[in-house]
């Protein structure tokens, strides 16, 4: 019999890869609770009428759907905003505005894996309802910038691509296009990029444009046009203004976005965009069937791409090793030589363990060479040996190649004392 695989498009991961996924998460959460965010989840599991709502029927060819034994029609969560927009709006008057939440989980999406995206993955999303001004797209933008930095990612490595819907519904207004031709326009600005060139203006002749018409006014729409300058002033005064290019044919979700609109990229290796968001001042009121009409703006950012981008990026690797390290090792190994001694080595190990300090030792009697093999092997900073001299005992500092003996009663406190103190060797990062 064959072994069993992974689901296609689902990924195990093995202690080296949750050690990577543990510490892009505590990075998300370091930067997001530095902005006043607060942390929230929703359920996994929703109704799928839930994202028809939003995104039409046509959404379903994308979702992980099927019927309960209980005849309810639900899907995995492809994203998490409309489950923000349903639980936010429930409850509303409980919260104070702007609320800013921001929240971390699994999202599923049923498309073929490739480079950069999988049918399972983790996001990172940050949102703030309540504010209608240019300041939260301002906030949400700068947070983006500050999580890359955070990474270790630089300025020359990743830039915020930035333009806002309503130039658009400008344009479009110049030319006299009615509503009903907005979302074929802005599906055809979306691809416009990556399309052929005959092809677009055969979609743009479709509903009274032209190629020529569409690149003359993509050209004008630079950092001076007056739909950034509240958005430009707010980031030049925080010194983040240069991380940020105008590139008008970011539109993003097509019936979702009603204003700023942006995403992250990285500057060398053309991967996939690292995050997106912008404005959606409408959802909220779609969502409670105009009960409440409740601005938002917010981004997301998923570890796949984010990975594959830190992996690419020198001091982001660096970042990236040391906390791997830090993950993989223990403060202290218990080398216990003479067996009689035992009894008195687990002591020390639960004592040592409720101090909070990271402990591993052998379950069984081992040769003291395999035993310090283990240690090195755990990356430990220490080997405390329990030998003939109990009580007392020996801790050998295993990167300055030093020891030290010390009576047992007094152990928890001189480790703790030796691990404040700086690390000298190859762990040094």
């Amino acid at each position: 019999m064959e072994p069993i695989q992974t689901v296609k498009g689902f990924r195990d991961f093995f202690p080296e890869e949750c050690a990577v996924r543990n510490y892009i998460f505590d990075t998300w959460r370091s930067v997001a609770r530095r902005y006043g965010f607060m942390e929230y989840e929703g359920p996994v599991l929703e109704n799928t009428d839930l994202f028809r709502k939003k995104s039409g029927d046509e959404i379903t060819s994308q979702l992980f759907c099927f019927t309960t034994q209980g005849k309810d029609d639900v899907s995995l969560r492809p994203e998490v905003t409309p489950s923000l927009a349903r639980m936010a709006t429930a409850r509303q008057r409980e919260f104070k505005k702007p609320i800013k939440w921001f929240q971390i989980g699994s999202c599923f999406r049923y498309e073929a894996p490739q480079a950069g995206r999988t049918r399972e993955f983790v996001q990172f999303n940050a949102d703030i309802l309540g504010d209608a001004s240019p300041a939260t797209d301002a906030e949400l933008i700068a947070m983006a910038i500050d999580v890359m930095r955070e990474f270790g990612v630089s300025s020359e490595d990743f830039e915020i691509r930035l333009s806002n819907r309503e130039i658009w519904n400008g344009f479009l207004a110049q030319f006299n296009i009615t509503a009903e031709h907005t979302a074929t326009f802005l599906q055809i600005i979306d691809k416009i990029e990556r399309a052929r060139s005959e092809e677009t203006e055969k979609k743009l002749n479709g509903i009274g444009l032209t190629l020529a018409d569409v690149r003359a006014f993509m050209a004008s729409a630079d950092e001076n046009h007056p739909a950034f300058a509240a958005l430009r002033e707010n980031l030049n005064a925080r010194g983040i203004w240069q991380h940020v290019r105008i590139d008008a044919t970011i539109v993003r979700g097509l019936a979702y976005y009603t204003g700023t609109v942006f995403e992250v990229f990285d500057r060398k290796h053309g991967l996939r965009a690292v995050a997106g968001g912008g404005r959606y001042d409408k959802l909220c009121s779609l969502m409670s069937d105009g009960k409440v009409d409740m601005p938002a703006a917010g981004f997301a950012m998923g570890d796949v791409v984010l990975k594959l981008l830190l992996e690419k990026t020198a001091r982001a690797q660096m970042k990236l090793t040391s906390a791997l390290l830090a993950a993989s090792s223990i403060d202290a190994y218990v080398v216990v030589v003479d067996e009689a001694q035992r009894p008195h080595a687990l002591a020390a190990v639960q004592a040592l363990r409720a101090a909070g300090i990271r402990i591993d030792y052998s379950f069984g009697a081992q040769k003291v060479g395999k035993q310090f093999q283990a240690a090195e092997d755990r990356k430990a900073r220490f080997a405390i040996v329990f030998g003939a001299e109990y009580p007392e005992v020996v801790i050998k500092n295993l990167l300055a190649r030093s020891q030290s003996a010390v009576p047992v009663a007094g152990l928890v406190e001189e480790v703790q004392k030796l691990l404040a103190e700086p690390a000298i060797g190859p762990l040094i990062a």
